[in-house]
């Protein structure tokens, strides 16, 4: 787990003012990767860093000549079209061109002048996935959300008895993950309807959100070679924000006895950001196992993991609808909850899912599952906001929801902040539903 170092301290400023002030998501204590291109043109993808309501370009920078041999390679390999390759150099690199970004990027550093030239601002930029996605895991990790839907569906039995032994997973689709700002029609599917005898193939009638974070592996493992728990973390690259979208009429139906299909592998979407773990490091807090609760099995479980092993990330769902668009009203917030609640940790789901000797590859892509809290204000979906359909929630605008209608917009936030630490954050992960296409 990576330690405090002067990339971290909070007095630091940038000479790109818009980073300063705390008001930013991207100081320079931040510096989170993706990958961009002007907005419009048909310029190569290349890795950026956000530094302020700007990019630095770091094949501009890198072609400046203002990385020394180690930090040079890895702003060469942030030039492709993926972040692949840079992430399968692993964390001494990350580490290594981290630092010599903070450096080049702090007020008064010899370099600014040479670095203005590779500057984009973030308002003329456009966004793909920041690295291809081999491979896709959800897992459940909310003990809350878990409980919450169990009793929807299982009043006298909501919490199945493998959830607190078993990090739950299941495997997910990659091609339809998409970068926020993803629209996607609405999905057809079967649907049992109630007291109907047989299903129908129609467009969902209960289209949701799963507020996710997600997990990039960064350097991977060989097949057939686990992960022991404390070296989890140096396979993973940082974290982004996930939106899951979830047609619960489909999952209700389909999920027996195989788990999520048609239900899950129409759209996902991804915020354009993956903030480091390193960058995360000041944010880290204790993870707890109730008492009264199994304790993990050895493969799961080490002091540092304790110690330090969750993070404080503020997590926020925000609801704009096309009647508040076509009015100019600002998006509403649906909930606010923290990832720190969740009951499995980022380097459990690595492990776990490494046990076996699965292999994971630079790219690959892990879902926290549903994030929410113990309070209900802090639900991470509609389907646990409206009690499965049963009860509306009314919008200050007066509209109601159970579940999403077409053109609504779903905005996810994240962010970190605590008295003494400087603030970071993950920037906003947004999807719109529309209505379904024509039948073929």
């Amino acid at each position: 787990m990576v330690a405090l170092n002067e990339t971290h301290d909070p007095a630091l400023a940038s000479w790109v003012e818009s980073a300063n002030g705390g008001v930013s998501d991207f100081p320079v204590q931040n510096l989170p990767f993706g990958v961009f291109r002007r907005r419009g043109s048909q310029e190569a993808w290349r890795g950026g860093v956000a530094i302020g309501d700007q990019i630095l370009d770091l094949s501009a920078a890198h072609a400046a000549g203002v990385f020394s041999a180690d930090a040079a390679r890895g702003a060469a390999a942030c030039g492709e079209t993926s972040l692949n390759v840079f992430m399968a150099m692993g964390p001494a690199a990350w580490s290594g061109l981290r630092l010599a970004l903070s450096r080049a990027l702090r007020r008064g550093s010899a370099r600014a002048d040479r670095l203005r030239g590779c500057l984009v601002p973030q308002a003329q930029a456009e966004y793909t996935v920041p690295a291809e996605i081999g491979d896709y895991t959800d897992f459940y990790t909310s003990v809350f959300h878990a409980t919450t839907v169990g009793k929807l569906y299982r009043p006298d039995n909501p919490l199945l008895p493998n959830y607190k032994w078993v990090p739950i997973g299941y495997h997910g689709r990659g091609s339809s993950i998409g970068i926020s700002g993803q629209q996607f029609a609405r999905p057809r599917g079967q649907i049992m309807r109630s007291s109907a005898a047989t299903p129908v193939l129609a467009p969902s009638e209960r289209m949701d959100y799963e507020l996710e974070v997600a997990v990039f592996i960064g350097c991977g493992n060989e097949l057939g070679q686990p992960v022991a728990i404390d070296q989890a973390e140096a396979q993973v690259f940082g974290l982004a924000l996930f939106n899951d979208w979830s047609a619960r009429d489909f999952q209700s139906w389909e999920y027996q006895p195989l788990g999520p299909f048609l239900a899950k592998n129409f759209a996902s979407t991804v915020s354009p950001w993956i903030v480091t773990l390193e960058a995360l490091a000041p944010y880290r807090t204790a993870w707890t196992r109730p008492v009264g609760d199994p304790q993990p099995l050895p493969y799961l479980d080490s002091g540092a993991t304790r110690e330090s092993g969750a993070f404080d990330i503020e997590l926020e769902v925000l609801l704009q609808t096309q009647r508040m668009r076509d009015s100019g009203q600002v998006p509403t917030r649906l909930s606010l909850g923290n990832f720190s609640d969740s009951y499995w940790t980022v380097s459990q789901m690595v492990a776990h899912h490494t046990v076996n000797g699965c292999n994971l590859r630079p790219g690959d892509m892990l879902g926290s599952g549903t994030q929410s809290g113990p309070k209900p204000e802090q639900a991470g979906s509609m389907l646990e906001l409206s009690q499965n359909g049963k009860s509306a929630f009314t919008l200050p605008n007066g509209e109601k929801r159970t579940f999403l209608e077409d053109g609504d917009a779903v905005v996810m936030r994240g962010w970190c902040g605590k008295p003494g630490v400087a603030r970071i954050g993950f920037g906003e992960c947004v999807g719109t539903v529309l209505p379904a296409n024509p039948v073929a």
